[in-house]
């Protein structure tokens, strides 16, 4: 059987369904998920109206059978003989992602990397407001970046009661790590994107996101030695 065969699941889950699958998927496939929603925008703005999982395994650079097995617990997606409909599929993992809810995101550490991400334009079109900065440095308080106000830190609290944050970001000095990530939890933040070299530890009913660039460097530079 060709792949656009095999592309098609059964029953449609419920979004109470959708919540359990994406607590129960593991991070590699919530990561291919990922890629697969940003690679299914980029061809349907292409003009791409289907797609196999042949065709969705080359942009991605997995297998067929990965990405039917990733898309199988979605619902009947695909159709025999014609492959997935790229709107449609698109729509469904941005569900299972929570891209369809408007989250509202704060940042804390407007060093070069949190300048770069406030300049990031991005981060809108996937439902993600980067609402408001967060810094101590009097010479960045008040500015704005990437039309992004810069408060100030000291001001958390205040700040956020009204904006109530569901996200942060955190790119402060890895000393500052343990008390700025304790006082987003105080102020309601429930996930953390955290660009410190420090693993964080924190209540379990918030999600962190350890991003350590050197460390994904190292990795970079052994599979690079790896492949000599």
């Amino acid at each position: 059987m060709n792949d656009a065969a095999n592309d098609s699941c059964d029953d449609d889950p419920s979004p109470e369904d959708l919540r359990q699958i994406a607590a129960d998927l593991p991070r590699a496939a919530v990561g291919r998920l990922s890629l697969y929603h940003r690679e299914l925008h980029r061809v349907l703005a292409g003009g791409t109206t289907s797609i196999n999982s042949r065709e969705m395994g080359k942009l991605v650079d997995v297998s067929p059978a990965v990405v039917r097995r990733d898309l199988s617990s979605l619902g009947s997606v695909g159709r025999r003989g014609v492959g997935y409909d790229v709107a449609d599929l698109a729509d469904r993992i941005g569900m299972l992602l929570g891209s369809g809810v408007r989250w509202k995101v704060i940042l804390v550490g407007v060093g070069s990397l949190g300048d770069a991400l406030l300049r990031y334009r991005g981060f809108d079109q996937l439902g993600f407001h980067l609402a408001v900065a967060f810094d101590i440095d009097p010479a960045k308080i008040g500015r704005k970046l990437g039309g992004i106000r810069v408060a100030d830190f000291n001001m958390l609290e205040g700040v956020c009661a009204s904006i109530q944050p569901d996200l942060g970001i955190l790119a402060v000095p890895v000393d500052a790590a343990p008390e700025v990530a304790s006082k987003l939890v105080g102020v309601g933040v429930t996930g953390i994107l955290n660009f410190t070299p420090m693993t964080i530890k924190l209540p379990s009913s918030v999600a962190v996101i350890n991003v350590d660039l050197a460390r994904e460097l190292q990795r970079l530079a052994f599979a690079v030695h790896a492949n000599r």
